[in-house]
């Protein structure tokens, strides 16, 4: 790949990974819900999308579901659904009453308000759904990619080599939210904000989920 492509890719790459949206708010939801190792799976799942979304674009797929009206349709009321779904659950999160009244048990729930025990196979499966069910991302890699990629060299691997790109990226940057998530937790963030954080997220995904169905 001419080295001018790659730097320019990495310019529009980076801007779009700080960019604050569903992958953002679902990798915080998930630190805040079950610690570091959550936050930091539900990235790799979400990161390990990009790899199928880059397939697809090299594969001409990509093209085909936006052509294709009713696939299209498919994959954005999938999207929508879960986003909708997820959204649902942040919501019964934050409305859970806490149990215990008491100071004791007021400063026990603080102390363990990012403890909940969460499988990595749960939190990776939320991350990448996420991402491979979510037309926008699908959009993006089948209009950004074929403009850094070099017609004479070999579209697939590029298109790897690129979404690996991006993969490195959005996992130091999400996990880097997830870190900023857990630190608040020693400064005294306690069940409150936690419920606050379910329910803003849930509120959002919900939101973002009817959008996406009834465009």
């Amino acid at each position: 790949m001419p080295t001018e492509l790659f730097w320019a890719y990495l310019v529009a790459i980076s801007l779009l990974t700080i960019t604050p949206g569903v992958d953002t708010l679902l990798v915080m939801r998930n630190a805040g819900r079950g610690g570091l190792q959550d936050g930091c799976v539900t990235s790799v799942g979400i990161c390990s999308g990009l790899f199928i979304h880059a397939t697809l674009s090299a594969l001409g797929i990509s093209v085909l579901l936006v052509e294709t009206a009713w696939a299209f349709t498919a994959l954005k009321w999938a999207g929508a659904c879960y986003l909708v779904w997820l959204g649902l659950n942040s919501l019964r999160q934050a409305m859970k009453p806490v149990a215990g009244k008491g100071p004791e048990q007021q400063a026990v729930g603080a102390a363990t308000a990012f403890t909940k025990p969460v499988s990595t196979a749960v939190a990776f499966r939320e991350g990448l759904l996420s991402n491979v069910l979510n037309p926008k991302t699908a959009l993006f890699y089948m209009a950004l990619l074929p403009q850094f990629i070099d017609p004479t060299g070999n579209a697939f691997q590029q298109s790897l080599f690129l979404a690996a790109v991006h993969f490195v990226l959005a996992m130091g940057w999400q996990c880097a939210l997830a870190v900023l998530v857990v630190k608040s937790r020693r400064l005294g963030v306690g069940q409150g904000v936690k419920r606050t954080l379910n329910a803003l997220t849930g509120g959002f995904f919900v939101a973002i989920g009817a959008k996406l169905a009834t465009q």
